[in-house]
């Protein structure tokens, strides 16, 4: 496992502060200890830095990943966050969308979320901003874009898209394969 390059490490930096705002810095050092950025086969990964230093005794062609993968990079060099951040993001969350039961096995299924299932939103939640999706019971169930400011969901017609999906914790299911 290499450290990302400075390109690669600030488009990752860029994405996560589109959901945790200025939070990014308590995502680096934590009480538990510092954590780092490390990227193996296009594949970022999230990792404690005293488990990085145990896992160098290891050779690069048996080790297959440490840390949590929290996204990729595509082929056309852009970064994407996988639903295994979603644990990380959470906390730090600047931006919420709370979605109605009725609603929930929609996201679940990969569904954008519609005004007429959402419960409530953040104040100041601008458009195209990173939001973690909740239950109305604070369970996390994925992250997604708004689609609509805060002020434009207020007097959105209750089919339009509020929220466009990202990721969802269904995908647990649908790509255990590929979630490596």
């Amino acid at each position: 496992m290499r450290r990302l390059s400075e390109d690669k490490k600030k488009l990752v930096y860029e994405k996560l502060t589109k959901y945790i705002g200025d939070n990014m810095k308590f995502l680096i050092d934590r009480p538990d200890g510092t954590y780092c950025f490390r990227i193996k086969k296009e594949r970022v990964y999230y990792v404690l830095e005293k488990i990085l230093g145990l896992a160098s005794s290891v050779s690069s062609n048996d080790l297959m990943s440490v840390g949590t993968c929290i996204g990729k990079f595509t082929k056309s060099g852009k970064f994407r966050l996988h639903i295994t951040a979603l644990h990380y993001l959470a906390p730090y969350a600047t931006h919420k969308i709370w979605v109605k039961p009725s609603a929930e096995q929609q996201f679940l299924y990969g569904n954008n979320i519609n005004k007429a299932g959402l419960g409530k939103i953040t104040e100041n939640t601008s458009k195209y901003q990173g939001v973690v999706v909740y239950s109305m019971n604070d369970l996390p169930l994925g992250f997604g874009v708004a689609a609509k400011s805060t002020l434009e969901c207020a007097c959105a017609d209750p089919m339009s898209i509020i929220c466009f999906h990202q990721a969802d914790i269904g995908e647990y299911i649908r790509c255990e394969d590929t979630l490596l």
